[in-house]
Formats: structure tokens, C-alpha cells, sequence
């Protein structure tokens, strides 16, 4: 593949080589062990959603395998407004040799993607969030040595998080089950084509308004804000509709007594998380956020590495 655009554009075979590059390339960066494969290459990373994780983690990245970042911001240039996104791509092309984009509507990345002649990674649209997602599978197999047949339950906003830990966990075979609020539901083809794949592979989608039967016996609990950038103007009604949704003593303590805590961050701390979790004994959610690092830079091997 040219593109890092999804997960459902990549095999079951594909995403663990991605996980088994990113452990050999986390092992050499423990070990002093230098790793310049992208010597002298050249990421643009295109800015229109403001970042943290994202942008350190591929600026520093970068770094690390020997090559350097351009930051572009939605001021910096104008795409898809005062100039075509066909062009923008083009013109990038010449002079970088890969793209990361973060950005609002997925069908600017995918046309972006279209008309460059370099690899375009997705850093986060509306619809989907693949690097963090690799990034959970990577903890997750960290902590469990395996992804087969493994419980993970996500409880919250059927967001761009949602919709990518769907494509992964059924690429992976791993059961996944979605608890939201009505109305909240992940995106629908997202889900139609999920459980197609998983019903002829065995293994279960489960989509629900119930968070106790989405955390019954779960080995991975899951959480994310509940008003992503984008949606400030609902925070009051999302307050209201979410609240029975909130990761906390009560409802972790039907998941598995073994469980781990995710959460991609940033997280409002009280609101769908307890401080208490997010701090306590289950929580992996740093060495999550750590391993974005880590996976990315094996997404960046093998795309512009080539």
C-alpha cells in the first residue's frame, strides 16, 4: 500500500507486521541502538486540528530514523480553499517525501492521497483515527501477548476511535463490543462491513446502548472524551447524555478481574473517566499514548522508507 488511510485497507498480515516493526524499532530506541532509516527524508505534516500526541510524536519520530518535519498549519497553507487540494498535493510531492494530515472531513485525505505521488498517512479525520488505533493494538498485545480472541469494549461517543478499533479488532479477530448513548452509534457502513467480516471469521461485533453488558467480562476497557474537537457547541447536551457512560469503580469492576484501561487522550478527568482509573493500577493509558510514537515510526518505515 502507498497510503496509510485506514485499517480496513490493510490485511490481518499487514497490521502485525506494522506491530512487529514497531516492537524491534521501540527495542532499539530503549537500547541506544540507532535507527536512521528515513536518513535525509522529508515528512510534511499538515495541521488543520490542533494536536498534541499527534504532531510530537511524528516530529520527534522522524527525528529519531534520521530525517526532518515540515509543520504546516491550516494558516501556513490554504488547501482545498484558496487553492485545489490536487494541486496542494502535487506541489507537496516535489518537494517532500511523505504526507501526514490531520484533518476534519476523510474525503480531503482520501483526495489528497488521490493526486500525491507520495505516501500520505492520516494522523485523524471525523471518521477515523488508524495510527492510534495500531498504536492500541500495539499496548494491548504488550500487555496480553496476544489479540486473538480477546474481549475489548469501547464505551462513549461512536466517534473516529470507535470506527477504526472496529476496523482493527475484527482485522486482528478480536471480539469488540460498542456501548453508546442513542444516537451516538459508530458510523454505519463502518459497522455493516465489520460484522460481515467477523461473522465469516467468528468472531463477535456487538454494538449497544447498554455499558454493563459492553463491560461484562471485558479484557480491555476503553474510553475517549465525549465532545471531540469540532462539537464544543453540544458539550452541554453530550454532558447530559453521557453520563450513565463514565469509566469508573462501578463499572470496571464487571469487566475481567485481569482488564487494562485505554484511553487515546487528552482525557477530561471526572467527566468520562474517574481521575481514579485513569491513575490506577488497571490504566496502561501512558505507555499508550508512548507506543503512538513507537508505531508511527514504523508506519513511516514502511511507507516512505521504500
Amino acid at each position: 500500500m502507498k497510503d496509510f488511510l485506514t485499517l480496513w485497507d490493510y490485511s490481518k498480515e499487514e497490521i502485525y507486521c506494522f506491530l512487529d516493526e514497531a516492537v524491534k524499532l521501540k527495542q532499539m530506541q530503549e537500547q541506544g541502538e540507532p535507527h536512521l532509516y528515513l536518513k535525509d527524508k522529508i515528512l510534511a505534516m499538515i495541521f488543520e486540528k490542533a494536536s498534541t500526541r499527534t504532531r510530537v510524536s511524528f516530529e520527534v519520530g522522524i527525528m529519531q530514523l534520521g530525517g526532518k518535519s515540515l509543520f504546516l498549519n491550516s494558516k501556513d497553507i490554504q488547501l482545498g480553499r484558496g487553492e485545489t487540494i490536487a494541486d496542494t498535493a502535487r506541489v507537496l510531492s516535489r518537494y517532500v517525501d511523505g504526507i501526514m494530515i490531520r484533518t476534519f472531513a476523510h474525503a480531503k485525505v482520501e483526495e489528497l492521497a488521490y493526486w500525491a505521488s507520495v505516501p500520505v498517512i492520516n494522523g485523524l479525520t471525523d471518521d477515523h483515527h488508524p495510527c492510534q488505533v495500531i498504536a492500541d493494538l500495539f499496548t494491548i498485545k504488550e500487555y496480553k501477548g496476544e489479540l486473538k480472541n480477546l474481549k475489548l469494549c469501547f464505551i462513549g461517543d461512536g466517534n473516529n476511535v470507535a470506527n477504526s478499533l472496529l476496523e482493527g479488532a475484527v482485522k486482528v479477530e478480536m471480539d469488540i463490543c460498542v456501548a453508546t448513548p442513542k444516537g451516538y452509534e459508530p458510523k454505519g457502513e463502518v459497522v455493516e462491513v465489520v460484522k460481515k467480516l467477523a461473522c465469516q471469521q467468528g468472531t463477535k461485533v456487538i454494538i449497544t446502548n447498554d455499558p454493563l453488558a459492553a463491560v461484562k467480562d471485558a479484557d480491555i476497557v476503553y474510553t475517549d472524551v465525549w465532545t471531540s474537537m469540532g462539537q464544543e457547541s453540544e458539550n452541554s447536551k453530550r454532558q447530559v447524555c453521557f453520563k450513565d457512560y463514565q469509566i469508573n469503580q462501578e463499572l470496571c469492576s464487571y469487566a475481567d478481574k485481569d482488564h487494562i484501561v485505554l484511553h487515546c487522550l487528552p482525557a477530561h478527568r471526572g467527566e468520562e473517566v474517574t481521575a481514579d482509573i485513569l491513575d490506577g493500577p488497571h490504566s496502561v493509558i501512558f505507555d499508550q499514548a508512548e507506543n503512538r510514537l513507537h508505531v508511527q515510526k514504523a508506519i513511516m518505515k514502511a511507507l516512505i522508507g521504500r
